[in-house]
């Protein structure tokens, strides 16, 4: 308040000095005027001041929401000045969080405006995901977009605990190409990457108990399956259902490679190295009071658990071995707490690469190009 006050006097000043040279066109006469100077500079001087209290403001909100740092002030300032109207507030999701375009509103009868109940949540490919109860915007926005940040979490959760324990059901009546239409395609790409895990492993330990052609056998569904998808792809479909079926075809052909690979190279032991580089998804408890299992991802000897960040219907890179080597220099080099620096020419991906490993993990990557500018 002190600071507003402080500034509503400069602008005072400032309309009465433009006032003046209205009255006065002649630029010399205007500009030496008695005090003139002195008083240039004390408004410069005091607006200063304002814009060190506005910055020191704004960083109390970036550090209770810190996807506020990656905003740029002009958005910031209009999120905040409109934080008790979560309608506007949703104008600029999009700019918080990469995945999400809006929140969609529990709009009725008995809803005063503005709404303040959400019931889900669009991607900016236009997938929609409804929370599993409304979600309830109160209180000041840097609070309430904390809250949105873990309800889109275990929102995601939830859907993907679903989705898992339905694989069970991939039988003539519910098939997979069919299934994955109930679930959004991040997590409908999940569900199949921790069946090919789990599957995997079984079929090493068929191996281990004296089934020689059980990794043959099971290349084998893996082609049947890829071969189901395809025949979907091939039909008329929605712009959202082909782009989730092409993402989970790239994926599945990577997993049909790698099985491939083991076929011909007689791998038989699930300790080997080809098997251990591979991005692995697993469900755990994360603490033995848990009720409820987490996502949790493995690459050679580094493990995290899944983030469920939303990233909404994008489509994932084809995986070559160069990918393959990225993933597993950049998840060693966080290993030992350090960072890792793709190289290479322009245009070859390693930004590509880089958000596709976030994409994998379920983590907010964020991108900026870094100019003199850019202060810590």
């Amino acid at each position: 308040p002190e600071d507003t006050k402080r500034f509503e006097k400069i602008d005072q000043d400032w309309n009465d000095m433009m006032r003046d040279a209205v009255d006065e066109p002649g630029v010399v006469d205007c500009s030496c005027r008695e005090g003139r100077e002195e008083n240039l500079h004390t408004l410069h001087s005091e607006i200063e001041v304002c814009e060190k209290a506005l910055q020191e403001y704004l960083e109390q909100k970036q550090k209770i929401f810190p996807r506020f740092y990656f905003v740029s002030p002009q958005t910031l300032l209009d999120i905040l000045s409109n934080g008790n109207n979560p309608e506007k507030v949703n104008e600029y999701i999009g700019d918080c969080f990469d995945g999400m375009r809006a929140m969609e509103f529990v709009t009725g009868e008995g809803e005063p405006r503005p709404y303040k109940k959400a019931s889900g949540m669009f991607s900016k490919e236009g997938e929609y995901v409804a929370f599993e109860t409304e979600f309830v915007m109160g209180g000041a926005v840097e609070n309430y977009l904390c809250d949105l940040e873990r309800k889109m979490q275990s929102t995601l959760k939830d859907i993907l605990l679903h989705a898992k324990d339905t694989t069970d059901d991939w039988t003539v009546d519910n098939p997979r190409e069919v299934w994955l239409d109930g679930y959004c395609a991040q997590l409908a790409l999940l569900a199949t990457q921790l069946i090919w895990t789990e599957e995997t492993a079984r079929t090493f330990e068929d191996l281990e108990s004296g089934s020689e052609s059980a990794m043959k056998e099971y290349l084998a569904v893996i082609r049947a399956r890829i071969g189901k998808l395809i025949e979907r792809v091939r039909h008329d479909l929605t712009k959202e259902i082909h782009a989730k079926v092409t993402t989970i075809i790239t994926i599945d052909v990577h997993a049909r490679d790698v099985i491939d690979d083991f076929v011909r190279k007689k791998i038989m032991d699930s300790g080997a190295y080809e098997w251990t580089k591979q991005l692995k998804f697993y469900l755990e408890l994360r603490h033995p009071k848990d009720d409820r299992k987490s996502c949790i991802a493995r690459i050679c000897d580094w493990e995290t658990w899944y983030n469920y960040e939303y990233v909404g219907n994008t489509g994932r890179l084809v995986i070559t071995p160069l990918t393959d080597r990225c993933y597993i220099t950049l998840t060693q080099a966080l290993n030992l707490s350090m960072g890792g620096a793709p190289a290479g020419p322009a245009g070859t991906g390693k930004t590509e690469t880089t958000k596709d490993l976030g994409r994998a993990l379920g983590l907010q990557v964020v991108v900026f190009n870094c100019s003199e500018q850019m202060t810590y």
